[in-house]
């Protein structure tokens, strides 16, 4: 079996095409209704079906692409997560994981400033050479919250990577109460990305999390009090986080709502839910896929992997209520205290929480 996936000062911030989000969306009540969840469920499918839809009329090479949201980009259904490329010993064979899922017609790239301490970046640098930028939608992240920190660390992305523009630059690892506010200060972090913006050094701004729906949320609600909307947001969605503190459940559809391009990650828990022997690899990406997400981002590492990846992605049909329920009904015992969402439940996943420097 193969596997795998990982006050403000309101004049600094972009008021373009921005309106604030409805307050009646970001409830942070602990408990939903079983009828609100369906409810939510069923929208969720419409719009996965609506997708699905709109991506069988544009696909490359049998990769469907979907909206990204608001931006007006087009994105592959299954997206090559940064941090798996470099725990490929030979750089050699990560720059033919990247130029090969390029080729078979995967567009999104996922990365991170502080991935394998910058490995990770310089890999998709050199694989980006040769004409193979052009064929990309290039997305990393940065940790700081302070402007310093937060220009360093683009800066350093951009050399690393080769190029001149980032199209997706998120703020990674929003699993602090804090971070919200650390981000829209004033001398934070938003204020040093919306500068590259207007440089022309990044295309659009998002966040990323893996912790709480709540903190999600509360960026989100930050964000839209100084007039502010993201453009994508990343966080997990798979066959278990449906059960336990769902992001699912909590942030999905206030982002389809609000023309906020979904990015779905860990739909295997890194390898954990696949430990729990109640699901495969591709029934792990098919659930993800069935959500309204933009792109499912997964880690490969081999190049097997990545062949598991394209197999998925163009194997995929949208699943109806019954095949979903029949998916949840096998993962909702194992995922009833969140043993396999390490991410959620342990700090094994925050470099952040082990690196606070990075933050600035």
């Amino acid at each position: 079996m193969t596997f795998n996936d990982h006050d403000p000062n309101p004049s600094c911030l972009d008021r373009s095409n921005q309106s604030p989000l409805s307050d009646t969306l970001f409830e942070t009540e602990p408990g939903f209704s079983r009828r609100k969840f369906l409810g939510m469920t069923a929208a969720s499918l419409l719009m996965a079906k609506s997708l699905s839809a709109s991506a069988a009329a544009e696909a490359r090479n049998g990769i469907p692409y979907r909206p990204l949201g608001r931006t007006g980009e087009k994105v592959s259904l299954v997206g090559l997560g940064g941090y798996h490329l470099a725990r490929q010993s030979d750089p050699a064979e990560s720059i033919r994981i990247i130029r090969t899922g390029l080729d078979e017609g995967i567009n999104f790239l996922d990365n991170c400033w502080d991935y394998n301490n910058g490995e990770s970046e310089i890999r998709m640098g050199k694989a980006l050479r040769d004409g193979y930028r052009q064929k990309a939608f290039l997305m990393t992240k940065i940790d700081g919250r302070t402007k310093t920190a937060a220009t360093a660390q683009l800066n350093e992305s951009l050399r690393r990577l080769q190029t001149d523009r980032i199209d997706l630059l998120q703020f990674h690892e929003v699993i602090r109460d804090s971070d919200p506010d650390r981000v829209f200060a004033t001398g934070g972090g938003m204020e040093a990305v919306l500068e590259a913006k207007k440089a022309g050094k990044v295309r659009f701004i998002g966040f990323t999390g893996h912790k709480s729906p709540d903190i999600h949320l509360k960026m989100l609600a930050t964000a839209s009090k100084h007039d502010f909307k993201f453009d994508a947001v990343q966080m997990p969605l798979n066959v278990m986080d449906a059960h336990f503190n769902s992001f699912e459940k909590r942030v999905l559809l206030v982002l389809t709502e609000n023309g906020i391009g979904v990015l779905g990650m860990k739909p295997m828990g890194d390898h954990f839910i696949l430990e729990s022997k109640t699901v495969t690899p591709i029934e792990c990406l098919h659930y993800s896929m069935n959500l309204p997400t933009s792109v499912v981002i997964t880690g490969c590492d081999s190049m097997p992997i990545l062949q598991q990846a394209l197999q998925a992605v163009r194997s995929f049909q949208p699943m109806d209520s019954s095949q979903v329920n029949a998916l949840l009904a096998k993962t909702s015992k194992a995922a009833e205290a969140g043993q396999f969402e390490l991410y959620k439940t342990s700090h094994q996943f925050d470099g952040t929480y082990a690196n606070p420097q990075w933050l600035g």
